[in-house]
């Protein structure tokens, strides 16, 4: 009887809080379908927010245009690749939206996307075998896909293969201005600059992002009333540089040659418009192709973030001070080879240890550094001089609208170092830092700021929204010291004894200061060996009304080529040269001195309408390389204007009534720009070098706005030298 009381007692317990948790539980849920809330929260707004969807719409991001409004950098579509893994998306079994056949599928994608069979079929299968998995992703493999590889893959019909539109940045000339333009890369927040003019002008490139959101159900399928709400996005405005890209495809294409024979340690050039400030062109090496930036060498802008210890380019500055302070007599004689401002400093020395007795003007012919240290200890107060080093702005940063500007250093605490600031050791300054000050000698006096960045355009009515002017930011120097200055530059060049004789072109009178600049010592003092320098020239053409000025420098190139050892101003004359030469004709600036009689120049006649077999024949015999493009009968235009001239050998390209696809085989990116130009085709190159393959084949006819891929390669090292033994074996 106990037991049985004892049971019907736990019993009632039990009973008693089964049903108090009924209907603690019951009136819980009473609550909830009479409140539509938990906790607080409305279940009807929760419900809501899950089958919701909302995604950012990001801006189309502004594109980065030339001086002449081609593109350089814009936002590419390209595709991302994802296979839907789960049975339940597929509706009808006879049309499977899900991945049926992983074996089949792995096997034709994987060559298409570069990935391992193997491990592609271990990810779909392990999709599939996860109920909780709706889809796979292929990462880094399965994304950035051109339009060509998705046409692929579609062709292919896989069952449960889709693709996401996604936009990416791109750049159509590859490594061109690299350090310049900048890179820009796709993160959370959409395209963001990373680089360059994409980091300094990101807020303006960027735009503003919208947002979409719809309900969904769960296959993310918008709903038949989905209340849809968009807000559109404010795409960015486009930035235009007074870069031009034809006379930067020429440096860059000359860089390349350069690099590739003297194998330098690092490279710079800029080529500047020295009455505005325009930069024109401007490149380094190492540099980088922003579509693929693997391996990068060097980040780092050297043009306006490396100082150096210039060398014997800051005399034109140490002249230009003696001779604006009225202290300069060009025909007083000094003695040559060394020079000691104290005992017990040590002596500085001439290149070349001594030319006797000469005179200032030809001590700057020569590049003394004896003629510069008595100028700026002798003849200047050295105090005095450091007021125009000032004046010359080498003591601080140009303020060009690039980031990454690093200026250099004036050393003037020690008479030593006084003395040495004179002829460019010690002191260091960057490139473009010397550029603005030589702006001073180029311009009768006026110093103008350096600038990239032309104007701010709107991205869909063009209309100009800033635009840069150009800025004088001081007057060192007087015209008559400017002039003067420049005759001396123009001796450097001309006289026999000059330092820059190798820096002569036929057409254009050069004006320009060499510069041999020693190399500093981890451990202090200075390298020795014949390649262990600074290479560099600073020049402006024509001398007696420059219009472009350019700086080269190339640091310890090898100069033993094939067992010959060549000088160390021959790989800084080869960019010099072609450079200047090939722009100053492009821009249309009239020669000012006589070309060499024995030279035929060829006159372009009007071509317009003539007959492509006459023409053809005119022109080839007199000496051109003519290339026709195309099998029609008459010639619609050319790319030489008519007028002007030519020097034999030089190409020019005569497009037909039918234009057709050359074989572009071996072409450089220069020539080939300037083919897409002419024809107005939009071209997409692939890599660095020389053409070894183009998507369109030879003979088929052209059309405006066709798209050509064009890839590049840079030949191979060994087979040129075997190719130029072979034509040597030819020639003798």
């Amino acid at each position: 009887m106990k037991k049985n009381k004892t049971t019907h007692l736990m019993s009632g317990i039990l009973i008693l809080l089964f049903t108090a948790i009924f209907l603690v539980v019951t009136g819980r849920f009473l609550y909830i379908q009479t409140s539509g809330e938990i906790n607080g929260v409305s279940l009807e707004k929760w419900a809501e927010q899950k089958r919701t969807s909302s995604y950012t719409i990001p801006a189309d991001r502004g594109k980065i245009m030339d001086s002449n409004g081609m593109t350089l950098a814009y936002d590419r579509s390209t595709f991302r690749v994802y296979a839907i893994v789960d049975e339940a998306y597929t509706k009808d079994p006879d049309h499977p939206m899900h991945v049926v056949d992983p074996e089949k599928t792995a096997k034709e994608l994987a060559p298409i996307l570069d990935i391992d069979e193997t491990s592609l079929l271990k990810r779909l299968q392990d999709g599939l075998n996860n109920d909780k998995l709706f889809q796979v992703e292929f990462g880094a493999d399965g994304r950035q896909l051109s339009q060509q590889t998705k046409d692929k893959i579609e062709k292919l019909h896989l069952p449960g293969i889709k693709f996401d539109k996604e936009a990416t940045r791109y750049y159509p000339n590859g490594m061109f201005a690299s350090q310049i333009i900048g890179l820009a890369k796709k993160n959370d927040d959409g395209i963001t600059g990373m680089t360059g003019i994409e980091k300094q002008m990101n807020k303006i490139l960027g735009g503003k992002a919208g947002h979409i959101s719809y309900q969904r159900d769960k296959y993310n399928t918008k709903l038949l009333d989905p209340k849809e709400v968009m807000k559109e996005p404010e795409d960015g405005n486009n930035v235009n540089l007074t870069i031009d890209q034809k006379v930067q495809t020429l440096l860059e294409d000359v860089m390349t040659q350069v690099d590739k024979k003297y194998s330098p340690k690092r490279m710079t050039a800029i080529v500047m418009n020295p009455k505005t400030g325009e930069i024109v062109a401007m490149s380094n090496r190492p540099s980088y192709n922003p579509n693929n930036p693997s391996d990068v060498k060097n980040w780092y802008n050297d043009a306006i973030s490396t100082p150096f210890e210039p060398g014997s380019t800051m005399k034109m500055f140490t002249w230009a001070a003696a001779i604006e302070e009225g202290v300069y007599n060009g025909d007083e004689s000094y003695e040559s080879g060394e020079y000691k401002v104290s005992k017990r400093d040590r002596a500085i020395r001439d290149w070349k240890q001594s030319w006797g007795t000469i005179t200032y003007d030809q001590g700057f012919q020569r590049s003394s550094n004896v003629g510069a240290a008595k100028l700026a200890w002798e003849k200047m107060d050295p105090d005095r001089y450091l007021d125009y080093l000032k004046a010359f702005d080498l003591d601080k940063k140009t303020d060009i609208d690039l980031p990454g500007e690093v200026p250099g250093k004036i050393l003037y605490d020690w008479p030593i170092e006084k003395v040495t600031t004179s002829f460019g050791q010690g002191t260091t300054l960057t490139p473009i830092q010397q550029m603005k000050a030589a702006s001073a000698i180029a311009n009768d006096g006026k110093m103008v700021k350096p600038y990239v960045i032309s104007k701010i355009t709107d991205s869909q009515t063009g209309d100009t929204l800033k635009e840069t002017s150009p800025e004088v930011v001081g007057q060192p120097i007087s015209k008559e010291t400017a002039d003067h200055v420049r005759d001396l530059l123009g001796t450097v060049v001309t006289d026999k004894h000059g330092t820059g004789k190798s820096y002569k072109l036929k057409d254009y009178s050069v004006a320009g200061k060499t510069g041999t600049a020693q190399i500093p010592n981890k451990n202090g003092g200075y390298m020795y060996g014949a390649e262990n320098y600074v290479f560099s020239f600073l020049g402006m053409a024509p001398k007696d009304d420059p219009q472009l000025m350019m700086y080269v420098s190339v640091k310890q190139p090898n100069l033993n080529i094939d067992g010959n050892y060549e000088s160390g101003e021959a790989p800084v004359s080869f960019i010099f040269k072609n450079v200047m030469k090939n722009s100053l004709r492009y821009l249309n600036i009239d020669p000012d001195k006589e070309v060499d009689q024995r030279v035929n120049m060829v006159t372009v006649p009007d071509v317009a309408g003539k007959k492509t077999k006459v023409i053809e024949k005119q022109l080839t015999d007199a000496g051109l390389d003519v290339r026709t493009i195309g099998n029609g009968k008459t010639i619609v235009k050319a790319s030489v204007s008519e007028g002007n001239k030519l020097l034999p050998d030089d190409r020019i390209l005569l497009v037909t009534d039918q234009p057709t696809m050359p074989d572009m085989t071996g072409w450089s990116l220069r020539e080939v720009m300037q083919f897409a130009d002419l024809l107005h085709l939009k071209v997409e190159p692939i890599g660095n070098g020389y053409v070894v393959n183009q998507s369109i084949k030879k003979g088929k006819a052209l059309k405006e706005n066709d798209k050509l891929s064009v890839n590049f390669e840079t030949p191979n090292k060994e087979k040129n030298k075997q190719e130029s033994e072979k034509k040597k074996e030819d020639d003798s």
